[in-house]
């Protein structure tokens, strides 16, 4: 949840393609964070 409110609430750029890429930024950020929680599992034998 920390890392949601870093980014912010609002888009910051005012054209609508800066804000498409903006919010694709996030999502990047957001899909990072998300793989970093996602346990590796592997076969033991």
């Amino acid at each position: 949840m920390h890392c949601i409110k870093l980014l912010g609430q609002r888009l910051m750029a005012r054209g609508f393609e800066r804000q498409v890429a903006e919010v694709q930024v996030r999502i990047a950020v957001m899909n990072g964070y998300t793989a970093l929680g996602i346990p590796v599992t592997e076969a033991v034998g």
